[in-house]
């Protein structure tokens, strides 16, 4: 096989060596006989990674020189290696540091509740071991081969850089990006994980003034924070170990375009305040430099926390919240967004079906009352890849409600269709002893016992109010206004 060209270096302590024809996989797996095996036979067409835990994934991820195109992720990774949450961690933190990175587990923890959440979360699809090598190549392929569509450049005109939707809300979030894209100020957008963060950055840079002039993007949360600062404001020789050489940043590097920090409320505490000071008179200095330069750069920032509950918490700053405050954009999620869930569909359907060339699939009526019923927990991240699945799944064929179902998330299938027989607690006795006693009050003793759940999924969460929404089994909104509540009552 003819490659075009390969650079080997040491980057942070990894040997890598990036075939710059290839593409590049990583594989997550404890097991390293399943690493090693997949990396021989996949070796000859993809630039392939190993990683033995989520922590080691992640900290080689942050050191590759660009992100991987493709990931396949045990789910059973140390430290709990018989249960599934570190799989379903780093399928989160893999979209985190690329959004365009396509996912496929690949485990012997084969329950079907367990590859529907996978695919919720952002996988593209549950590959059960064993699998031939082969056949997930296939997997592979078929994914490369999506990848190569440009979302921006079809339905411009009419979608406005790919933001497809008819109901009032797309409406609005379109008229508000035509309105600030030739302002000069911030603008923070705001939205749960999955619903199109990114590409509303990306609209309001290419319908702006400065749409000439470079688009650099930093996601807060993919990058280590020893190395944040130096990315974004970049570095003298000497600086610290291994700055053998002077380095500019994205701020210089952006020049007069635009720097869009994807996860902003992700950003060190320390870096917060630098990053007010350019806000404010456009100062910054590279590190070990005490030479102050000058940027023009317009910043575009994106959170999927809630950032007054951060700057509550002493976890962001108030003044630097104002600042990039100066517009607010709230991409609203999928399920606020009524049958624009089926004009998704048809999207995502006709374009996919050409892509791959593939036969459209049909849902039958009662699929299509399912479809609508569902709420997309992962927004249009989430009904992309099913779309997908079914397209390469049943070709041509009529979706039934089963084969349907089996695409969606169990855990949010099951807040619509839980038993209403109320169970017998196991302490029943107790429950009896206190009724006895007098002086019960039913409605007290249920918010404390909500109260110590929501702080429970907020820690296992760390503060993330989508993802603790998720834990919970209620959606965010209703997360956050009894969070509000208890506020008020514990106050």
């Amino acid at each position: 096989m003819q490659l075009c060209s390969a650079i080997d270096t040491n980057l942070y302590g990894y040997e890598l060596n990036i075939v710059l024809a290839l593409p590049i996989l990583l594989i997550i797996d404890d097991d390293p006989l399943i690493r090693e095996g997949l990396a021989v036979a996949l070796s000859n067409d993809f630039s392939v990674y190993q990683a033995e835990s989520r922590v080691t994934a992640i900290d080689l991820l942050r050191k590759l020189p660009a992100p991987p195109q493709l990931a396949l992720v045990d789910l059973g990774l140390a430290p709990t290696p018989h249960r599934p949450d570190e799989g379903f961690h780093l399928i989160a933190e893999l979209l985190a540091h690329s959004s365009k990175i396509s996912i496929f587990v690949l485990s012997g923890q084969n329950d079907q509740s367990n590859a529907r959440h996978a695919r919720a979360l952002g996988a593209i699809d549950f590959i059960a071991k064993p699998c031939a090598p082969e056949k997930i190549k296939k997997y592979l392929d078929d994914a490369l081969a999506v990848q190569g569509y440009n979302y921006d450049n079809e339905y411009q005109d009419e979608q406005l850089l790919g933001l497809v939707g008819h109901s009032t809300a797309m409406q609005a979030l379109r008229n508000q990006i035509t309105t600030y894209a030739a302002m000069p100020f911030p603008v923070l957008i705001e939205g749960e994980s999955g619903c199109g963060k990114e590409l509303v950055a990306s609209a309001l840079q290419k319908l702006g003034g400065n749409s000439s002039e470079p688009f650099k993007t930093l996601n807060c949360a993919a990058i280590s924070p020893t190395l944040i600062e130096s990315i974004l404001f970049g570095h003298c020789k000497g600086a610290f170990t291994g700055a053998t050489s002077a380095q500019s940043g994205f701020f210089e590097e952006a020049t007069k375009g635009t720097l869009f920090l994807d996860e902003i409320g992700e950003l060190p505490l320390e870096l917060q305040a630098k990053l007010l000071r350019v806000l404010e008179n456009g100062e910054y200095q590279r590190v070990g430099e005490t030479t102050t330069r000058k940027s023009h750069a317009r910043i575009i920032a994106a959170t999927n926390r809630d950032l007054r509950n951060a700057v509550k918490s002493g976890m962001f700053r108030n003044d630097l919240y104002h600042r990039l405050n100066v517009f607010s954009i709230t991409v609203p999620p999928l399920r606020e967004l009524g049958r624009d869930k089926l004009v998704l569909l048809n999207y995502f359907r006709n374009y996919y079906s050409r892509q791959i060339k593939q036969l459209p699939f049909e849902l039958s009526t009662e699929a299509l009352q399912f479809w609508n019923q569902y709420s997309f927990p992962g927004n249009t991240r989430e009904l992309r890849n099913i779309v997908l699945r079914l397209i390469a799944k049943h070709p041509g064929q009529t979706i039934s409600p089963v084969q349907l179902q089996n695409e969606f998330d169990p855990l949010e299938i099951s807040t619509h269709t839980q038993d209403t027989t109320l169970p017998k607690p196991a302490n029943l006795s107790s429950i009896k002893q206190q009724l006895q006693q007098g002086n019960f009050n039913l409605d007290q003793c249920l918010r404390e016992q909500e109260g110590h759940y929501i702080a429970a999924a907020l820690e296992l969460a760390a503060g993330n109010i989508s993802e603790a929404s998720k834990l919970l089994g209620i959606n965010r909104t209703t997360l956050h206004s009894r969070m509000v509540t208890h506020e008020k009552l514990n106050a």
